[in-house]
């Protein structure tokens, strides 16, 4: 075996990686940043403002980012950028529930019950996306999350066909930001293929307009 051959292929592979990886990145950003807006800022009329599931604390309270993401969503509805309120995110079990945690959140701040709507399958951001359009029918919303993921996320909902701006929710330090910046740059690239071929939600089922009541997603 020729190892200088072999070391320069692989150096090419890997030029070639990190180029296309960036490249995806660069472009993600540029095609949504122009959709992303601050309270204030005229946008079209939209079925929902959508906040992006988040951690949790122990006691069921929102974790940093996630009341971050709900104060920023508040602030929206109540600038009378939408009627309804859409909080998606992972409730695998009774012990972790980030959906209802949300409402609970919404309602102590006096927004009405039946305006919040439920995605309780929203285990990633590209099911969120794809649950909106295809179980809610919401054909143009606000997208609530901190700046890193928001880019990802505007593009994922633009790609399947939902129109769709951003406002950006408050970022400060927190233990593992560069960690989860890291898996951010990841999960664009992901994202990026995945939006190519467009596969379905693992979990779908009966529409649920976002035009009706929030109650009916209520299980509990």
């Amino acid at each position: 075996m020729n190892w200088t051959i072999f070391i320069i292929t692989l150096l090419i592979i890997l030029g070639i990686i990190v180029f296309f990886s960036l490249f995806i990145n660069i472009f993600i950003k540029l095609k949504t940043k122009k959709r992303i807006k601050n309270i204030g800022e005229e946008i079209p009329d939209v079925d929902a403002i959508m906040v992006l599931g988040c951690r949790i604390r122990k006691n069921g309270y929102p974790g940093i980012l996630l009341k971050y993401r709900l104060d920023k969503a508040m602030e929206a509805y109540r600038s009378g950028y939408a009627k309804k309120i859409l909080v998606t995110g992972n409730h695998a079990s009774d012990e972790y529930d980030e959906v209802n945690s949300m409402k609970n959140y919404l309602k102590a701040k006096g927004i009405p019950s039946e305006v919040i709507f439920m995605d309780h399958a929203g285990f990633t951001t590209y099911e969120s996306m794809y649950r909106a359009k295809y179980v809610f029918d919401v054909k143009k919303m606000i997208i609530v999350t901190q700046l890193f993921h928001l880019y990802r996320s505007i593009y994922i909902s633009q790609k399947l066909g939902i129109e769709t701006y951003g406002m950006s929710a408050e970022e400060r330090l927190y233990k593992g930001k560069n960690k989860q910046h890291i898996r951010e740059f990841l999960s664009r690239i992901k994202n990026f293929i995945k939006c190519i071929y467009k596969p379905k939600s693992k979990y779908l089922g009966s529409t649920i307009s976002i035009k009706g009541d929030g109650n009916i997603t209520n299980d509990k």
